[in-house]
C-alpha cells in the first residue's frame, strides 16, 4: 500500500535535513582561535568532549504499534493477523524484520514485542503506545494513517487536525514514561498507487466490493469527474496525514520520520496480498522491513 504526490514532494525534500543530527563543539578562547597568548606564557586547550549522538544506530530492544500491516495481516493466511511475517517484528526469515535485522533471531524473540492491532487507527496509537511503554524498549516503530482515509466515505475520513491531535497525544505518551526512548515513524502508503495496481487484477477487485477502503477502491473501474475527485480527495488527505507525520516527529530530537519512503515506494502487485490485493505480501513486508532498517540505522536521517 504505498509515490509521493504533488503535496508531499516539496516537504520531503528538506524533511530528512532538520530531523536530527549530531551535535558538536569547537573550543576558542575568548581573544581568538589564532591569536598569541600572552609572551612567557604557555596555553593549554581542554580537548573538546566527544559528540554524543543523538541517534542510537543499534537500539537493543523494540516495540511496534499501528495497524494491520504491523500485524501482518494476510500476509500469510486469508483473514488472520500473521506476526510472524510483521515487517518490524516477524520471525519469518523471507520478511528478515527489522527486530532480526537489528536484534538478531534469538534477539528478535526475546526483545521485541507487537502491539499493532488491526483496524486501528491514529486514535488508538495512544493506548498502543501507552502498552509498549511498559516494556522499555529502546526504540517504537510507528505505521498508522491507513485506515483514518480508508472509511466508508471521503467524509467520513479523520480530519486533519484530529490527527495531529491523536499523533502528538500518542507522542507525549510515549514521553512521559520513556523520555529517551526513539521512534521511528513510517510514512502512510500511497492509496492512490494501490487503486492503480489493484484495479488491473479482476478476482482483487471483486474482493475489494466486500468493503475494503471504500473511500479509495470502490467503484475502481469508474473513471468519471465524481469518482476522480473522490479518490483525489483521499490521496490529499493521506499527503496530509503525512506532513502531520514529519512535522510532529521533527519536534522530537529522538523521532526520525522515514522522509516519505514508504508513501514513494512504487509497489506493484507482487508486493500486495494475493488474498486481499491490499495488505502487503510477505515480499511487501520485506520490502518495508529494508526501508526502515536503512532509516533506522543511517548516520543522519537523509542518508
Amino acid at each position: 500500500m504505498w509515490k509521493r504526490g504533488h503535496r508531499s514532494r516539496t516537504v520531503v525534500a528538506t524533511a530528512a535535513a532538520v530531523l536530527l543530527g549530531v551535535a558538536g563543539w569547537a573550543a576558542c578562547d575568548a581573544s581568538g582561535g589564532n591569536a598569541p597568548g600572552p609572551q612567557g606564557s604557555s596555553t593549554s586547550s581542554k580537548p573538546s568532549p566527544k559528540p554524543t549522538p543523538t541517534w542510537d544506530r543499534s537500539p537493543r530492544s523494540l516495540a511496534a504499534v499501528g495497524d494491520s500491516i504491523t500485524r501482518g495481516f494476510d500476509a500469510c493466511s486469508v483473514l488472520a493477523d500473521c506476526p510472524e511475517s510483521s515487517w518490524a517484528t516477524g520471525s519469518d526469515a523471507q520478511v528478515n524484520s527489522l527486530a532480526v535485522r537489528l536484534l538478531g533471531k534469538t534477539g528478535a524473540a526475546r526483545r521485541s514485542w507487537n502491539y499493532a492491532v488491526s483496524g486501528s487507527r491514529m486514535a488508538d496509537l495512544p493506548g498502543q503506545m501507552a502498552q509498549a511503554a511498559t516494556r522499555k524498549p529502546e526504540l517504537v516503530t510507528v505505521m498508522a494513517g491507513a485506515n483514518d482515509a480508508c472509511r466508508a466515505s471521503v467524509s467520513a475520513m479523520t480530519s486533519v487536525s484530529d490527527f495531529r491531535a491523536q499523533f502528538e497525544d500518542a507522542m507525549t505518551t510515549l514521553r512521559e514514561a520513556l523520555p529517551k526512548t526513539q521512534v521511528y515513524v513510517s510514512s502512510v502508503p500511497d492509496l492512490k498507487r494501490l487503486w492503480s495496481e489493484g484495479r488491473t487484477n479482476e478476482l482483487g477487485k471483486q474482493i475489494w466490493k466486500l468493503g475494503i477502503c471504500p473511500s479509495m477502491l470502490g467503484d475502481a473501474d469508474a473513471l468519471d469527474s465524481a469518482a476522480k475527485l473522490r479518490r483525489d480527495t483521499v490521496q490529499d488527505r493521506v499527503e496530509a496525514y503525512n506532513e502531520v507525520l514529519e512535522e510532529v516527529c521533527e519536534k522530537d530530537l529522538r523521532c526520525r520520520f522515514d522522509g516519505g519512503a514508504v508513501f514513494d515506494f512504487r509497489f506493484g502487485t507482487a508486493q500486495l496480498s494475493h488474498w486481499d490485493w491490499f495488505h502487503p505480501s510477505k515480499n511487501g513486508q520485506a520490502r518495508l522491513a529494508e526501508m526502515a532498517y536503512r532509516a533506522v540505522t543511517a548516520t543522519k536521517p537523509s542518508d
